[in-house]
């Protein structure tokens, strides 16, 4: 980022581009959705920004190829030094942004801030780069300070907060579960950065993952030799459906533990408010008797085929749990305004 977008004191960015799905959800949740004029293919959340141009898209299409497929055209590219993503310039010149939201964690996961076709635009750029559940919330309040939403930037915050806090505050005097959370499934990844921390505070610990450490390649045997008590399949941009369809083709051994699918792409991968809800799930999934199901997709899956146990109206659920984000975000608001009158209330 530029010295100029450090201070809040500065005029806030009225036109954004979002190369970056959690970007693209943490200005939503700042309530700056109507400032985003431009996005990359992989925003999707929430679903009014399907509407916006698409500025930045995938050079690999993944659709129809599995995770060892993916996984090699990665390789592949990386190896030859060509990058993964096509930025249109000139569209994103026509929008005439302010701001461009970017990463630079992974060069896999979206256009990074040093990419030459960002450089060449001119554009302020601005990184967002969580390695753990502190450094989205730091995410969360630099892009608030940086639109001039403090004071609801930190009612964000303090909702994530609360609501992880209270999933702990349930399963804290119970057995830690172990687990096993993979990132990708062919090869297989054990997680990193803020994932073990959601395992963590969901009442486990993950055998394998490092907390703000990135994921790493491991093996089922590997896997099976550390016992865990369940393995949740969460590979990054890939929700539970694809995930079931996929697994069979991973070969996955008798891991001697139940197998569940969870919806990585909205609840685990991307570093945006929504972890709150994904470490719900994986309490609710360590100790279901002590956590209610918070109503996500999950599929649970057997050797043989995959078996859905959760028959989730998802339409509902995302809406519910937006709702439940905004009235948190709210309230939270509320709270600090009332406790400081005299607080910047520069939403």
């Amino acid at each position: 980022m530029t010295p100029a977008a450090s201070g809040s004191s500065q005029s806030s960015a009225k036109r954004i581009c979002s190369l970056l799905p959690s970007a693209t959800e943490i200005v939503a949740a700042l309530g700056c959705l109507e400032q985003l004029v431009g996005r990359s293919a992989e925003c999707d959340f929430p679903p009014s920004v399907a509407g916006l141009p698409i500025v930045t898209s995938a050079r690999i299409v993944t659709a129809d190829l599995d995770s060892a497929a993916i996984d090699g055209a990665v390789r592949a590219a990386l190896a030859e030094g060509r990058s993964l993503y096509a930025v249109d310039g000139d569209l994103i010149a026509g929008l005439a942004p302010d701001l461009i939201l970017t990463q630079d964690l992974c060069q896999v996961c979206a256009v990074s801030s040093s990419d030459e076709s960002v450089c060449a635009i001119g554009i302020e750029t601005l990184a967002l780069d969580a390695h753990s559940i502190v450094g989205i919330e730091e995410s969360v309040l630099e892009l608030g300070a940086r639109l001039e939403v403090n004071a609801h930037a930190r009612a964000v915050v303090d909702a994530m907060e609360l609501a992880i806090r209270e999933t702990s505050a349930r399963v804290g005097d119970l057995p830690r579960r172990r687990v096993f959370v993979c990132e990708w499934l062919d090869p297989p990844f054990a997680a990193g950065h803020w994932v073990p921390e959601m395992v963590a505070a969901a009442g486990g610990v993950d055998v394998l993952g490092q907390a703000a450490q990135p994921s790493f390649p491991t093996s089922w045997e590997t896997v099976r030799r550390l016992e865990p008590e369940l393995v949740v399949l969460a590979p990054c941009g890939f929700d539970a459906e694809r995930t079931a369809s996929e697994a069979p083709r991973a070969a996955i051994p008798d891991l001697g533990c139940p197998v569940v699918a969870v919806d990585a792409n909205a609840y685990y991968s991307r570093p945006a408010p929504r972890v709150a809800s994904g470490v719900r799930q994986l309490a609710h999934l360590f100790h279901p008797d002590a956590v209610p199901d918070p109503g996500l997709p999950y599929v649970e899956l057997s050797r043989s085929r995959p078996q859905s146990i959760a028959k989730v109206d998802r339409s509902g659920a995302e809406a519910a749990l937006v709702q439940k984000l905004e009235v948190g975000a709210a309230a939270a608001f509320r709270k600090r305004a009332l406790a400081a009158p005299d607080e910047d209330r520069d939403e």
